[in-house]
């Protein structure tokens, strides 16, 4: 991991470019799979089954039973801390749910807007060697507070075709209506289309792997409602000389095993603490099990040296973090001088980690830069709004002048004379 000690701005693009790789073989096999799917349905999924895992499952639909053994095998303890997460999740998500409204304007028109959930959520939840069943509780939480109708989960099995019980258990808490044994673009690509066994969804949320986010992002130019486009994880730390090194390296290494392409960031201002962390993070990581996961990350990653937090707060405005940590004095001051981060974390007592797990906030959150514009997942992305409106013969007339004058400058006489028929034609 690299030290840059005050950069010009001139070397800030570079310095706030995430390290992504080439993906044009990845696009072209992504494409291949989204057109095997919708063309050949269930017998893709089979034969990608095949092909990329090395086995089928007997069946794509998990059963109840399957669902109830994996809710007896869980240890105890485990389900009363997906318990307890759920339950903060859910408190802070009723907070967003969006209110109806209506404009009346006391001259006969009245206007409205109505907020509907979306008919049916995909929901994908990663599995492989890290089996994110915390994933399920963002998801599929605020899709029931919003009032979702269905709810479909996919998920990879393992090599004996088992679903995680932890994931099972999580689905089966937040009551998701049918859970399937797949995953990768596949996975995706039988929730766009629909297929004789998994059903379409109108709008697909969830974090994965490069195929996974190549296929979102593919179907999203075709149309397709995805959550958000996101990348790989990342983490950025602004740290002063109230900032622990230890906790700062173990913040950067929870982000770091997510995947070799995640990236990681410090800014500080002090050299000497900037060494301390990255010695740290030598240590911490040695007991890690992903370590070789880990030090592929770092590779991306690096610490930058700025003077002042000003300065600090202008670079982390431009890269716009998934995450941001704010382990300085005074973070509420901090903080609101962001105006571009996906979650912030106050002080040296809130670790990325609680956002992650039982805090009560959702770790759905844009990465590559697009917290600048993008928000992270919450109970409205799993609703849309439609606007209404009512105007009598009083409140047409009343604003027919300015809509017929509006319309001839637009160029625009059918619309002018749907005006004009009402108020001065014959009835």
């Amino acid at each position: 991991m690299q030290i840059y000690d005050n950069p010009g701005r001139d070397l800030w693009p570079d310095l706030t470019r995430r390290s992504l790789p080439d993906d044009a073989a990845v696009e072209d096999r992504v494409s291949a799979i989204l057109e095997r799917v919708r063309t050949e349905g269930d017998a893709a999924l089979k034969a990608l089954s095949q092909e990329i895992e090395g086995f089928v499952p007997e069946s794509f639909v998990v059963s109840p039973e399957e669902i109830s053994e994996a809710g007896r095998r869980l240890p105890e303890s485990l389900k009363e801390a997906i318990r307890i997460a759920a339950g903060r999740i859910k408190e802070f998500h009723s907070k967003q749910l969006p209110q109806d409204y209506c404009w009346d304007d006391g001259q006969g028109t009245i206007c409205r807007r109505r907020f509907l959930p979306v008919n049916c959520a995909g929901l994908y939840v990663p599995g492989g060697s890290a089996p994110l069943f915390s994933t399920v509780l963002m998801l599929a939480i605020p899709a029931g507070i919003a009032g979702c109708p269905r709810r479909i989960l996919c998920t990879p099995p393992d090599k004996q075709g088992r679903i995680a019980d932890s994931i099972l258990f999580a689905a089966d808490l937040c009551g998701v209506d049918t859970v399937y044994k797949l995953g990768g673009a596949q996975a995706i690509a039988a929730m766009a289309f629909g297929t004789q066994t998994v059903a379409k969804a109108d709008k697909i949320f969830g974090p994965g792997n490069r195929y996974v986010m190549k296929a979102k992002q593919i179907l999203s130019r075709r149309g397709l409602a995805i959550d958000m486009p996101a990348g790989p994880s990342e983490v950025m730390v602004i740290a002063d000389d109230s900032a622990r090194a230890s906790f700062v390296a173990a913040d950067m290494l929870s982000q770091a095993e997510h995947g070799p392409d995640s990236q990681v960031m410090l800014l500080c201002s002090d050299p000497a603490f900037a060494e301390d962390v990255r010695a740290e993070i030598d240590i911490q990581k040695a007991s890690l099990p992903r370590e070789s996961v880990v030090d592929k990350a770092l590779g991306n990653s690096r610490i930058i040296i700025f003077d002042d937090i000003d300065t600090q707060i202008e670079f982390a405005n431009m890269y716009a973090a998934e995450h941001l940590i704010l382990a300085v004095r005074e973070p509420e001051a901090a903080a609101a001088k962001i105006t571009a981060a996906g979650s912030i974390f106050l002080g040296n007592w809130s670790p990325e980690s609680a956002g992650d797990y039982a805090s009560g906030t959702n770790h759905t959150l844009p990465t590559s830069g697009l917290a600048n514009a993008w928000s992270g997942l919450g109970v409205e992305s799993f609703m849309h709004a439609v606007t209404w409106q009512q105007l009598s013969r009083e409140g047409l007339a009343g604003l027919s002048s300015a809509i017929i004058e509006m319309a001839e400058a637009e160029g625009l006489k059918a619309h002018a004379e749907a005006v004009r028929k009402r108020i001065y034609g014959k009835n």
